[in-house]
């Protein structure tokens, strides 16, 4: 087996889905060749990523109870008059669905809601895979420039290294439809992931949020929003951001 066939198979592969002779002979060529285990690291680590990001609802009890009493009544009526039982079912399956949509548009997340979940998905996806950065640098004047040609924006970079938070690097991410600038920022040996994206709207104060036990701050400040993500508390995290707004 050559890298194209394992590339081909890589999906099937994570997911345990291959016969045993494809199976042995994928594990074979991934014991001669590392380009092809950091794929299957980083598959993995994707999907563990959106695991670990994604929202899951389940529905109410009430409403479990109602569906399971509308189906036994449905398979008393069927033994009574076939023609009664088709009609109680297609009722059935038409209060499903009517009650599923309604479920979804109250449980589903508001657009905030989401780009959270992204960038925390991000934030863990860059830890798992050992991708914090594209550039790698403390210094501003390197990781900038960097940025050019790459974005339609310059995001703001600055170190903060005097003050306890120092600038790692930057790298390329893609949130809400769009490629963002993720400045890489530590405090005591914890990263901190800071998104930066054009805002069109007034100024915001920080709003802190927790997401899959991880701490964000929010906020919009001179035509950017930022996104700042990491397993800080949430008064070190807040510290970040008040020295982001006094010197940024």
């Amino acid at each position: 087996m050559e890298c194209d066939d394992l590339q081909a198979l890589l999906h099937r592969y994570v997911d345990d889905e291959l016969p045993p002779g494809l199976r042995s002979d994928a594990e074979a060529h991934l014991a001669r060749c590392p380009e092809c285990r950091l794929l299957v690291t980083q598959e993995r680590g994707w999907r563990q990523a959106i695991r670990s990001a994604g929202t899951y609802y389940t529905a109410p009890d009430r409403m479990r109870e109602r569906i399971a009493g509308m189906a036994r009544r449905a398979r008393l009526s069927q033994a009574a008059a076939p023609w009664r039982g088709w009609a109680m079912a297609a009722s059935l399956l038409l209060s499903v669905a009517l009650s599923s949509s309604v479920t979804a548009y109250l449980v589903a997340p508001s657009a905030g809601a989401g780009v959270e979940q992204q960038v925390v998905a991000s934030h863990v996806r860059s830890l798992m895979v050992d991708h914090l950065t594209d550039v790698a640098s403390s210094d501003q004047h390197t990781v900038k420039p960097w940025f050019h040609g790459k974005l339609d924006y310059a995001p703001p970079v600055e170190d903060y290294a005097a003050d306890g938070f120092p600038l790692v690097g930057g790298r390329l991410d893609y949130i809400d439809h769009q490629p963002v600038a993720v400045l890489i920022y530590r405090h005591a040996q914890h990263p901190i992931n800071l998104f930066v994206m054009p805002a069109s709207g007034p100024d915001r104060s920080a709003e802190i949020a927790v997401e899959n036990g991880y701490n964000l701050l929010h906020w919009t400040a001179g035509g950017m929003t930022y996104w700042a993500v990491s397993d800080l508390n949430a008064g070190e995290l807040g510290d970040f951001e008040k020295l982001l707004q006094h010197k940024g």
